[in-house]
């Protein structure tokens, strides 16, 4: 049984962790650099495994009403013109077969409301410096001169994590693929109630709808020079990027300006070769399988890490167990995600075979519907 852990970073793995200890009956602090607190980013989408992570976690009725969850998809060409869809699933479906978005500052508010409702000690504006270990835990000190002595730390810092660079110097550094991420928020209008995505364009174009009022555009370029952007550069390079497109698109275009949270990033990609701890500090989330979007399934692993690692720590008999059994728990569903996420990519950037994208796609959905 664990009885004090520290969770670091306060992103949806590190608040599902937290969640998932504190429940199981763990004394739990967390901490994040961030003295705000803040999510940065605008829309993102969401598959069945994450709403059935989120439904586990406690939070998918305040998802549902707060985001969007629903069922099926439309695929249109370059000028709007449909070529596909398939209807909405019936009644009220399982989560796992549904999907929908969200934006990533209300998802952040709606697991930190639930932090809030808990005995979570929450720290901010802090980090570790250093650890120190024994048999029975380990000391934590951290930026502010203060020290925690806990049993277990479980780091959730992110696709830079500043703890996995301590813990294995020797880990892979995260790999540019090649394509960027625009990703722009607009108002809903009424007919897009699923998602869309248009086919055969110069860039790759998907819109998602986030709440009742509101949906995000993703735009997948290829950008082998990976580019940097100033803040001035935004709109203008979504404007021309947007210029080809037909349907609902010149109105999202013609609308754009500062309301529409633009957000661009690179695609980097991670996975670190097992153990994915050290002693009783682990590593959970984007600092051990950082992914693409193109699976739509980050946010999910995350949470699902929290999850299987609380439950895998109070079925072990100590700690080195527990993390150990982590690991293996998760690691050939990470891989799956990440490795099949960047294939997809490599498909879009070469012109590759579409059918084969797809069937991975499918694929991998399909097995991310079997139990976590």
């Amino acid at each position: 049984m664990i009885e004090k852990a520290l969770v670091v970073g306060g992103g949806v793995g590190g608040m599902s962790a937290a969640l998932s200890l504190a429940k199981r009956g763990a004394q739990v602090e967390l901490i994040d650099i961030d003295p705000d607190w803040r999510a940065y980013g605008a829309g993102i989408s969401v598959t069945g495994m994450s709403l059935r992570a989120f439904d586990d976690l406690g939070i998918l009725d305040r998802v549902r009403t707060e985001g969007f969850v629903g069922s099926g998809i439309r695929l249109r060409a370059v000028d709007g013109t449909l070529i596909m869809e398939s209807p909405p699933m019936a009644g009220t479906p399982d989560p796992v077969d549904c999907g929908g978005g969200i934006m990533r500052p209300v998802l952040h508010a709606i697991m930190q409301d639930k932090i809030r409702t808990t005995d979570i000690a929450v720290t901010l504006g802090v980090e570790v410096t250093r650890y120190e270990e024994d048999a029975d835990g380990v000391e934590a000190h951290l930026s502010d001169g203060s020290s925690r002595r806990v049993d277990v730390v479980i780091a959730a810092d992110g696709i830079s994590s500043s703890t996995r660079a301590k813990l294995f110097s020797d880990a892979p550094k995260p790999l540019f693929t090649g394509q960027g991420c625009w990703r722009i928020v607009a108002d809903r209008p009424a007919e897009i109630d699923r998602t869309e995505m248009y086919l055969g364009g110069p860039v790759k174009l998907g819109l998602n709808p986030v709440s009742d009022d509101k949906l995000y555009a993703f735009i997948l370029e290829h950008v082998p020079d990976n580019p940097w952007y100033a803040e001035d550069q935004l709109l203008p390079r979504v404007a021309e990027l947007l210029e080809p497109f037909g349907g609902v698109i010149p109105e999202i275009r013609a609308n754009l300006g500062p309301q529409s949270q633009v957000n661009y990033r690179p695609l980097e990609w991670l996975i670190l070769p097992a153990p994915w701890h050290r002693g009783r500090v682990a590593l959970i989330g984007d600092a051990v399988h950082a992914t693409t979007p193109h699976m739509a399934s980050g946010a999910g692993l995350a949470v699902e890490d929290g999850l299987v690692l609380a439950e895998e720590l109070a079925a072990a008999d100590n700690v080195e167990a527990g993390l150990t059994a982590f690991a293996a728990r998760r690691m050939e569903r990470a891989r799956m995600v990440v490795e099949n996420s960047v294939k997809v990519g490599e498909i879009e950037m070469t012109g590759g075979d579409q059918v084969q994208a797809n069937e991975m796609l499918g694929g991998t959905m399909a097995r991310l519907k079997e139990p976590y």
